[in-house]
Parts: C-alpha cells; structure tokens; sequence
C-alpha cells in the first residue's frame, strides 16, 4: 500500500522525488528549485535554505547534470584554449586575472587546453581562445569543431569569429612617449617572444613584422614608431620565449652587457620589466641611472605601465560565447577595450653624457 505524506504544499507518495515532484509539493515552479541548484544568486537566502531543506529531507540531491545535457545538448562547460603550458594559468597574473573574469561572468565550468592537448576532444559548448599565435593547429582545431567560438588577444583579423582585445600598438605609445619626453635617446626594448617557435635573443628589425604572435609585434611595432618620430631608429630588441622572472632577468643581461649605454629599457610587459629591476640590483640604480616601463598592470610598485583590463577582457570573452551559445547574434566583430597609463616613479631624466 502506497504510503501518503503531507507537506507544505499538499501530499507526496512514497515515490523517489523528483524536481517536479519538489516543485509540486513546495507550490512553486521548477525553474525555482532548479535555481535553487543552479542559480542561487537569483533567490533570496530564505527561499533556497527552505528549498534545499526539503529536498534534502526527501532525499532529492538535484537536477541530473548528465541526464540535463543529454536532454539539451549541452555540456554547461566553457573550453579556454592557451598557447602555454597548463602551468602558466596559474603563474602569470595578467592569465590568472582573464581566467577570473571568464569565471565571474559564466555559469559554465571551465575546461582548460593548454598547449598539447587536442581541442578536438574537448567537451564544451563553446571556446574561448586566449592568446594563440596565428596559423596554430589550436586554433584551426577549434574552428574545425563549428562551435561557438570567441579570440580574445590574438591572432587578430580571423574571418567571421568575434574578438576582444585592446589596441597594443596604440595602448603602449605613452610609455614610449614619457620616456621620449624625459630626454632618453639610448633606449632598448625587452620583450616576451615574437614567433610561436621558442627563440630567445637579440631581433633584427626586419624580423618583426613577420611576427606570428600579435600582441607582442604590435606592442614593440607601437613603441618604435613613437621613437621613429622622435628620430631614435636605433634601438635594440631583445626577446625571451618565457614570461617569469628568471627569463626576464636574463633577457635583461643580454640586452644590457651588449648594450651598456642604455638609459631606458622600455619592457612589453610587467614581468619583463621586474627582471630588469632585478637584474639592476646592485649593479644600477632605478631610475637615477636606467629608466624602466612595462606593460599590463599587475600590481609592481613604482612601476610605471599601461594598465590594460584583464579581467575585463575575460568578462566581455564570457558573456560573448555565452550569447552565441545561446544564439543570440553578435553585432560587433571587434571589441575593443580602453587602457590607462600609470605614471609611476620608475622613469626619471636621462643621464648626463
């Protein structure tokens, strides 16, 4: 004989509850108790615990997420796609701020493809690919799978895919420009490599525009055309294939041993501009004797840098595949995002003589 509870919302058998038996037995729909599961911030506080209470009590541990994707197709995961080792996620501040921002702005799980692993096989709804050289397999792959699909960085200018990013060779030009203004002429620059193929070392100018990594071509591009107008044309470029500090130090030895009378180093980014700091302990002070700007915004005291929004970047990268997702159209190809230029104390009056 089938045994009848009362509840608050009327009377349940002893059947296995289900989300639509919740929904009946509270008097509310089953978009609420899914929200309750799923979308917590959309009830208030009260509601849930009420909620999760009674299930709980009926031994109901929420929607089925494997039998949800098989009834919508979906798998409720973002896919990022990085050109570097899984490692490099978690160590580099301005991935860690995007990841953030993807993070904040999606109800989706994150997968992570770091460099080696087969997008192909991946099981998303969507991918975002972050800061990929032109013409790689990753990206290809990603393309191939007819996914929702988002570029944020680089490469830029591919056909029919939406990007985000910000203007590398626009955003860098103040950096260039104050040290310009504060009489530098001996300038280097030091920079996280050009070519997806690992090199390290000095780079002729003529290799630059060959680039296949756009963000740092363009940055370096940018800040050359600032010192071209100013009539500085010879100015030495010294990249590393890696972004820490044990690299960067010692891109900042080459290019200073080789390059002595230097009195500004302009750096493509933050990390490149501590190991120049690093690398001057001892030996030269900043600014007195050697100026130094980087480029992101990751929080290096004194430095000074553009900042440009990282996690913003994630957030718009987010929302972007989320909608095509959902098939709501994109009406912008290219979306761009603002910078700022902190003047910090790192950058002083060129030496005398």
């Amino acid at each position: 004989m089938e045994t009848i509870f009362k509840t608050m919302g009327g009377y349940y058998s002893g059947m296995p509850a289900t989300l639509a038996s919740i929904a009946a037995d509270l008097g509310i729909s089953r978009t609420t108790v899914s929200n309750a599961y799923n979308h917590p911030d959309q009830l208030s506080p009260a509601l849930r615990r009420r909620i999760l209470s009674y299930a709980e009590a009926r031994g109901y541990t929420g929607p089925n997420p494997h039998a949800r994707s098989l009834r919508t197709q979906r798998t409720a995961a973002l896919g990022v796609v990085l050109t570097e080792h899984l490692s490099f996620a978690f160590e580099d501040r301005a991935s860690v701020d995007f990841l953030a921002g993807v993070a904040d702005s999606s109800e989706y799980a994150l997968t992570l493809i770091p460099t080696g692993v087969s997008v192909r096989n991946a099981i998303v709804d969507g991918v975002i690919v972050y800061s990929v050289p032109e013409g790689t397999h990753m990206l290809l792959d990603a393309q191939s799978r007819n996914l929702p699909l988002i570029i944020c960085d680089q490469p830029t200018g591919v056909a029919g895919v939406p990007y985000v990013g910000i203007d590398d060779a626009k955003a860098i030009a103040p950096a260039a420009e104050a040290l310009v203004a504060a009489g530098h002429r001996r300038i280097g620059i030091l920079a996280k490599r050009l070519f997806s193929t690992p090199t390290n070392g000095f780079v002729a100018p003529t290799d630059i525009d060959a680039a296949d990594l756009h963000v740092q071509r363009a940055r370096i591009r940018g800040a050359l055309d600032v010192f071209t107008a100013a009539g500085i044309t010879a100015v030495p470029v010294v990249t590393r294939d890696q972004n820490d500090l044990a690299a960067a130090t010692d891109g900042a030895r080459e290019l200073l041993e080789t390059h002595p009378e230097l009195t500004a180093v302009l750096c493509t980014t933050d990390s490149m501009a501590l190991g120049v700091i690093e690398y001057c302990r001892g030996r030269r002070a900043i600014p007195e004797e050697l100026s130094v700007t980087g480029f992101d915004g990751i929080g290096v005291p004194g430095l000074t840098t553009v900042v440009q929004p990282n996690r913003r970047k994630g957030e718009v990268a987010a929302m972007l595949v989320r909608s095509l997702i959902e098939g709501r159209p994109q009406r912008r190809e290219r979306t761009l995002l603002p910078t700022t230029f902190l003047q910090g104390t790192s950058v002083a009056p060129a030496p005398a003589g």
